[in-house]
């Protein structure tokens, strides 16, 4: 069904966390299933702010047309119209492509990311941070340290030596390969035209929910959202107004229930 039809029937403050990609700026064919204006937006927008938990979390995964030679700004224009009605911009994240397609004849640079914007309904309950590897993991470094007294006194300043971490926090921009046995290993994933990676999906659930908590995804299409809710212990609440990319979803959904129950099985 429609999203805002499906939005409608749910309770107030009844979603932890919502991670999803609307159909922006019609840069995708959806089986001409798919009306999309600012209008319809800001409906979409009033009724995640009603749905979403006190301390919830939404990621909206989002970017711009060119069209005529120039950017549309639909990505700024959306942001600032969720803080409009009572958002918080947590965070102006961005998905950043390792593999983007090279563009040409177009007078700028080949365009290899997307906004994630990270907001927020009050500060955010829950952030688990995402940690990577330090590139200087296991290096000293001395750095000039003066004791309390020092400044008292002619007392020298003291060398003070520290060992860089093994890990360290992700920062704000994501990196991740696309396309084909990239961003999915499920072939029939790819019968939608615009899936984003599970990685980022799952880097989001982790981030920003619970085990247990309920993982929306508006826009679900080929099921990204609620596999990776699913493989991380959380519950998931979808709609999609293409009952082809439906068929897609329960598959995913159905064959990724049925590894987890038999993995879960097996301890």
């Amino acid at each position: 069904m429609d999203c805002l039809e499906g939005m409608r029937k749910l309770p107030d403050s009844c979603i932890d966390l919502t991670v999803t990609s609307p159909p922006y700026d019609n840069l995708r064919d959806y089986n001409n299933e798919v009306t999309w204006n600012f209008e319809k937006f800001q409906d979409i927008a009033k009724e995640l702010f009603r749905i979403t938990k006190p301390g919830g979390v939404v990621v909206w995964v989002v970017g711009d047309a060119t069209i005529k030679g120039s950017e549309t700004g639909t990505s700024f224009r959306q942001a600032l119209y969720f803080k409009e009605i009572g958002f918080n911009l947590h965070d102006t994240m961005i998905y950043a492509k390792n593999n983007p397609v090279p563009q040409f004849k177009s007078k700028r640079y080949t365009n290899a990311f997307e906004y994630m914007f990270i907001l927020s309904k009050g500060t955010p309950n829950t952030c688990n941070y995402i940690m990577e590897d330090s590139k200087t993991a296991g290096t000293s470094k001395s750095r000039i340290r003066k004791s309390a007294s020092s400044l008292q006194s002619a007392d020298k300043s003291k060398d003070e030596v520290t060992i860089t971490k093994e890990k360290k926090i992700k920062n704000n921009i994501w990196y991740y390969n696309v396309g084909v046995n990239q961003s999915s290993k499920d072939k029939i994933a790819f019968e939608h035209p615009a899936i984003f990676p599970e990685k980022l999906a799952e880097d989001h659930i982790i981030s920003w929910s619970n085990p247990g908590d309920i993982v929306l995804d508006p826009f679900l299409g080929s099921g990204t959202t609620a596999k990776m809710a699913l493989l991380n212990n959380r519950n998931f609440i979808g709609f999609e107004i293409s009952e082809e990319y439906c068929k897609i979803a329960e598959k995913r959904i159905s064959e990724t229930t049925s590894k987890f129950s038999s993995l879960k099985g097996r301890r």
